[in-house]
């Protein structure tokens, strides 16, 4: 590799596991976890030797674990699911939960804003899948065709023409909705154990779900297809794509490995250090992970309370080094949302549709400015 991830810095603050760990564009300097202390904490990133960030704000009102948080697209609110059996969404800014949302009958295990922030899904305990609004009013309970087990996980994609729900869960199956009849739509089979996770592709072009069998399943969401499984090894409690490179990741057991799909390769493992007496004792495991905006950063949570960011280390290459490496490594666009290229020398200018921002790059070096574009977002 031209570029290896290495351990940055920590964060310490949860007293439970942490569960899930979510990032937003709109405030590089900021992240949230969620963990089975009960709380979400907001985190300064502060980069410095000693701590990579300190805890800015807890917030707190679920009575159980807090099994998944995500952050709307502006940034402005966060939404949780318990296992207290309800959903919050909170008003970053205050740190207060604005709306609770009660409906499922069990332990709600993973939930979602849509693309434009107007719906809310939740997985639960209970079986069912449930679509809200933002006012916290059930909109639609699915049951037709519905999952036999828990569902561990649900996701929207974010391509507008294509508007799906992607589940999974412990009946082994990947399950994808189409969001305007809440129909099912593709059934993926071919998982032998129970499935703790599935995410979407920046483009909303594929999925990748993984669990209890250790196996990695990528699916063409476009085509309703499986297309191949890459061998994890361990568990995989985590799947998560690269915003700017054709990369997945996954949490196998106590370690990290980041697949190349083009090539179908791992191109990194990574694996803390951890200092112990005990010679039984278990490594922690990674639970949850998730990719700053830049792609520059990995941040990783674990079973021992503790996030570990991992960093790419960059190597200086000279102008000539940097166009054959991006020719070689990167000529092509893997996911179409990255609509406009050009080069000059070592710079990559990409226009990104999705955030609708323009990233000034050099290339491979990692990016060096953001200019945002003007953004609308909907009314709460």
């Amino acid at each position: 590799m031209t570029e290896q991830m290495t351990v940055r810095g920590t964060l310490k603050g949860h007293s439970g596991w942490v569960t899930q760990i979510a990032t937003t564009p709109q405030f590089p300097d900021m992240i949230l976890s969620a963990s089975r202390d009960k709380t979400i904490i907001m985190w300064k990133l502060t980069r410095d030797e000693t701590s990579y960030g300190i805890p800015q704000r807890a917030l707190k009102g679920h009575s159980h674990f807090v099994s998944d948080v995500v952050i709307s697209s502006d940034g402005q609110f966060a939404l949780s699911g318990s296992w207290d059996g309800t959903l919050r969404l909170w008003d970053l800014t205050t740190g207060t939960t604005t709306r609770r949302f009660v409906g499922h009958t069990k332990d709600v295990l993973s939930v979602a804003f849509s693309a434009d922030n107007r719906q809310i899904v939740s997985g639960s305990r209970d079986k069912t899948i449930k679509l809200w609004n933002t006012l916290g009013v059930c909109k639609y309970t699915i049951q037709d065709d519905s999952h036999t087990e828990w569902v561990s996980c649900v996701r929207f994609s974010p391509n507008s023409s294509n508007p799906i729900i992607v589940s999974c869960g412990w009946d082994k199956t990947v399950k994808v909705w189409n969001l305007a009849n809440c129909k099912l739509k593709t059934n993926h089979i071919g998982h032998t154990g129970y499935l703790n996770t599935v995410t979407v592709s920046p483009d909303g072009s594929l999925c990748a779900s993984g669990g209890k069998d250790g196996q990695a399943m990528l699916c063409d969401l476009n085509e309703g297809k499986h297309l191949y499984t890459l061998d994890g090894g361990d568990n995989i409690n985590a799947l998560c794509f690269s915003p700017n490179r054709y990369w997945l990741c996954a949490a196998t057991g106590p370690s990290i490995k980041i697949w190349d799909l083009e090539g179908k390769i791992i191109v990194d493992e990574l694996k803390q250090d951890i200092i112990t007496t005990n010679s039984k004792a278990e490594p922690p495991q990674c639970t949850s992970l998730a990719w700053s905006a830049d792609g520059q950063t990995l941040f990783a949570g674990y079973t021992d309370n503790l996030i570990r960011v991992w960093q790419k280390r960059r190597l200086q290459l000279s102008p000539e080094q940097c166009s054959d490496f991006y020719a070689e490594h990167y000529g092509k666009l893997h996911f179409p949302h990255l609509t406009a290229f050009m080069s000059s020398g070592p710079v990559v200018a990409l226009a990104l549709a999705r955030h609708q921002a323009i990233a000034t790059w050099k290339a491979i070096m990692g990016p060096v400015s953001s200019i945002k574009a003007r953004e609308t977002h909907p009314d709460w």
